[in-house]
């Protein structure tokens, strides 16, 4: 059972480094999928968002009653980039207060980008979450979170699911952070931030193979978190003497 676990850890890790050197390949532009050519033209975040704060609330005040309400922990703390406010609603921490006391700027809307504005080490600077709110719930952004609203229709909503998880990208993160024990990047620097756009339907197919790499990473986990289901099961039972060895 062990030998089969290493096996599956080994062959995630694999697959994440694939997944990864693909990222930093096919979001540069550096390889091309086939039927796409020409330049693409570099953008500032600037050019392509407007950027926002969020609306400041502490960890106490959270609840399962209210409206949903991103807390830039919650950023730091999961290694997904999207939130889904159908899939994960029961997940979502709640804020209960008015929607009047919070600026439209802080109502996070489908397609929106929420980066954290604070980290206590240089791999968090860049964190984000690409919101998904098809049914257009209330959910407000927090405290220590910069909103980035769309300007224009540049972006494909599932090419930002991966476009800034590039080295290109998380570089100038920490170029433009600022602080010693907590770092983070400023609403006034996002803007300076640039970003290399291909055309919408360059995004779309890029979007689609790193989608198909991420479900074969999550059925590859699912699969290795069974294994340890198992095993954990089995231990038990034999060290309860419910099953014993013969």
């Amino acid at each position: 059972m062990d030998a089969l676990l290493a096996a599956q850890d080994k062959l995630i890790a694999k697959k994440r480094d694939i997944k990864q050197a693909a990222m930093q390949q096919l979001l540069t532009g550096k390889q091309r999928l086939p039927g796409f050519s020409g330049g693409w033209e570099v953008k500032t975040l600037g050019d392509l968002f407007t950027f926002s704060g969020g609306y400041s609330a502490s960890r106490d005040q959270l609840s399962v009653e209210g409206h949903c309400y991103l807390h830039y922990g919650d950023i730091h703390g999961s290694s997904k980039t999207s939130i889904d406010t159908e899939v994960d609603y029961q997940d979502i921490p709640k804020l209960d207060i008015p929607l009047k006391q919070v600026s439209t700027k802080s109502l996070l809307k489908d397609g929106d980008v929420v980066f954290v504005d604070a980290s206590e080490d240089d791999e968090g600077t860049s964190k984000h979450v690409v919101v998904v709110n098809k049914s257009n719930l209330p959910f407000i952004s927090g405290l220590h979170t910069i909103v980035a609203k769309s300007k224009t229709d540049e972006l494909a909503h599932e090419y930002r699911h991966y476009c800034f998880q590039t080295q290109a990208i998380r570089q100038q993160f920490l170029f433009y952070a600022v602080g010693t024990k907590v770092s983070g990047i400023s609403k006034t620097n996002m803007p300076k931030l640039t970003l290399p756009v291909p055309s919408i339907p360059e995004q779309t197919a890029i979007a689609a193979v790193l989608s198909d790499m991420d479900a074969d990473l999550a059925a590859l986990e699912q699969q290795r978190d069974k294994t340890r289901a198992v095993k954990q099961g089995m231990m038990q039972e034999l060290l309860t003497g419910r099953i014993r060895l013969v």
